[in-house]
Formats: structure tokens, C-alpha cells, sequence
């Protein structure tokens, strides 16, 4: 697949345009879950707690409209749908990759740096004390 037919001609960059395919809270979070493994439909469903299945429903027919993701319906009783990552899905979640990276150090502080919240001395904001 070349380029999504959602807006063609309207980019002003390659981060918009990339944001315009990963757009929304979930999006990123279903490629997380997918780059794990094949998934049915209830199990990204659990795995993404919070999610309707309309919108994860209407997410999924949109990625796989934008070759993200590989709809597999199996002929058997009862129907077994599976959901995976294209070769352009792996390759997104490989430039989302440093993001994460990122999002770790610096919001939720894992590798040394404060968690998002914490304050430290050498912060140039005043603590508040008394507050519990």
C-alpha cells in the first residue's frame, strides 16, 4: 500500500501525516498489542482496558484500511477472526520505539529521572508543604 487516502495533498510534514494514521489514545495501544502476538478480538479487548468494542471495532477496520493491520477470518464453527501487524505496521511500531523509550525516562521515570509529579530539591517550582 502507498499512502493513506485520508486527506492526500493536505500534509504540511512526515509527522503529521504519521500522526493522522496513529491519531487517538488507542491506536498506539493496539500496535503495542499486536506487535506481542496475533490477536482475536476479545483479547485486545482485555488487553486495552477502558476500550469500547465500537471503537476498537471502528480502530481496527481504519489500520487495516491503512495497511497497519492484517484482518485473518478462519472458516470454522464457531468463526475465529484474527488480528495482526503488516510488515508497515512492525515498521511503525519501530519509529514509535524511541518515543516509548522516551515516555519511560522522562514521564514515568524509569532509568533515573523523576516520575511525572515528583519534585525534587534542585526543581526551580516551590513545594508546598502540608499538603497530603
Amino acid at each position: 500500500m502507498g499512502t493513506t487516502g485520508r486527506r492526500p495533498g493536505a500534509y504540511v510534514c512526515g509527522i503529521d501525516a504519521a500522526m493522522d494514521v496513529i491519531g487517538g489514545k488507542w491506536k498506539v495501544l493496539i500496535l503495542w498489542a499486536l506487535n506481542e502476538r496475533p490477536c482475536r478480538f476479545g483479547e485486545l479487548r482485555r488487553e486495552l482496558p477502558g476500550i469500547t468494542e465500537k471503537v476498537l471495532a471502528s480502530h481496527l477496520r481504519e489500520m487495516e484500511a491503512d495497511g497497519l493491520v492484517h484482518r485473518e477470518a478462519y472458516d470454522e464453527v464457531p468463526p475465529r477472526v484474527e488480528y495482526s501487524l503488516t510488515p508497515r505496521g512492525v515498521s511503525l511500531n519501530e519509529a514509535l520505539a524511541p518515543l516509548g523509550a522516551w515516555g519511560r525516562a522522562n514521564v514515568l521515570g524509569v532509568g533515573g529521572s523523576p516520575a511525572a509529579g515528583q519534585m525534587r530539591e534542585d526543581h526551580d517550582v516551590p513545594l508546598v508543604t502540608g499538603a497530603a
